[in-house]
């Protein structure tokens, strides 16, 4: 961690009753996040990083431990803190571009003249300059993407929570839209938790990698990336760092779908074998 603690997670716990008992998502998870960061969160499905998440903005509260943001407990969303933003965009198909990037600046009683100033001046950093009046069926799915991000950056929170925001996306679009993040990131240095599937936007993007354990989740490693941006993703420190990443992840993957029940995996399983037909059996396709 780099700076002082802005968001201080001290042994939370949350367990979910569900028709078919209890699930346990987080057990004991502790970690700080300092101002300007860049902090991505990484694990298996099911592993609690989008409760966490839901915690540190407010939405979830844990059965044990606290959250502290600026030093000041979490009892609920708080936008002018945190603001959080979805894989879905969740747009107002009836606002255009630059209404949508206004509304939480409507819901905090700024005057019409002024929020749309800001979120007009967000346009240009947003890549959506041509785009002010437009609706949302009317954009890509990057360009909701994008004034989803922009919405969250006109309240000026200073902190983003990022719930895998570009997991919809083509790659190629995810890989242009995580450009563009860095590039939106480098110039605020918002404080930023970015909750992810993919190795290559956890070391592309972040400052710090948390690796979280499978369910119930439990910070397994923290992988600093002290690496300038933008970075190399071919150079060998960030190919070794990959395969170190992925190995860690991958026996937590295998450890919860292994728990779900499902076939347990080899790194080098043989392929299966077609039954054999009884000798004499008539074939269904012979003429």
């Amino acid at each position: 961690m780099t700076g002082p603690a802005l968001i201080e997670v001290d042994g939370v716990r949350r367990r979910f009753q569900t028709a078919s008992g209890p699930v346990h998502a987080l057990d004991d998870v502790s970690l700080s996040v300092g101002d300007g960061e860049f902090c991505t969160i990484i694990g298996p499905s099911g592993c609690g990083k989008s409760t966490l998440l839901g915690m540190i903005g407010g939405l979830v509260m844990p059965d044990a431990g606290r959250i502290l943001i600026a030093g000041k407990p979490v009892t609920g969303p708080d936008p002018r803190a945190v603001a959080t933003v979805f894989q879905d965009p969740g747009l107002f198909p009836w606002r255009t571009v630059v209404e949508n990037i206004a509304f939480g600046l409507e819901l905090q009683g700024v005057d019409r003249r002024a929020r749309r100033q800001a979120a007009t001046a967000l346009l240009g950093p947003l890549g959506l300059r041509d785009f002010a009046g437009k609706y949302p069926r009317e954009l890509s799915g990057g360009m909701r993407q994008r004034v989803a991000i922009g919405r969250a950056l006109a309240i000026e929170s200073p902190i983003v929570l990022m719930d895998e925001p570009f997991g919809a996306l083509d790659e190629q679009t995810r890989l242009l839209m995580g450009e563009w993040l860095l590039d939106i990131w480098r110039r605020t240095r918002t404080t930023v938790v970015f909750v992810t599937h993919s190795l290559h936007e956890a070391l592309a993007l972040s400052t710090r990698v948390i690796v979280m354990t499978a369910r119930p989740g439990r910070i397994k490693s923290v992988l600093p990336l002290p690496q300038p941006h933008p970075r190399s993703m071919e150079s060998p420190e960030l190919v070794a760092l990959r395969a170190k990443l992925w190995g860690e992840i991958r026996e937590e993957s295998l450890r919860a779908m292994d728990g779900m029940g499902g076939p347990e995996m080899a790194p080098h399983s043989p392929p299966s074998q077609a039954p054999r037909r009884r000798r004499g059996a008539a074939r269904r396709d012979a003429p």
